[in-house]
């Protein structure tokens, strides 16, 4: 499971928008996201990529696994995981059950 991030959602989302904002004052994007990091005292400008490209992805500017999608598909492997162990369980107790019907009965 992947470490919480220490920036809260709120400054993401101001980061994406200021490097949008001043974006035509530079020559570069990558120099408009590094005066946003450095800025907002964000520890690296890579840091401020990966978040305005999942902007760009999530708002379809972008092809790349949304989000919403990447949610979706974590808890669908947890969820075949659950199935898989209980599936598990369910084999191991039919074939107990099954050795126990064969077994031959003991009269007295």
């Amino acid at each position: 499971m992947p470490r919480p991030s220490p920036y809260p959602a709120e400054l993401r989302k101001r980061a994406v928008r200021m490097v949008a904002e001043v974006r035509p004052e530079y020559d570069t994007e990558w120099a408009a996201m590094k005066a946003v990091a450095s800025k907002l005292g964000i520890g690296t400008t890579e840091t401020v990529r990966k978040w305005v490209r999942q902007d760009q992805i999530d708002s379809g500017t972008r092809p790349g696994t949304t989000t919403e999608e990447s949610a979706q598909v974590k808890a669908l492997k947890k969820e075949v995981a659950e199935l898989k162990r209980a599936n598990e369980i369910l084999k191991a107790a039919a074939s107990f059950f099954a050795a126990e019907l064969d077994r031959p009965l003991l009269r007295s």
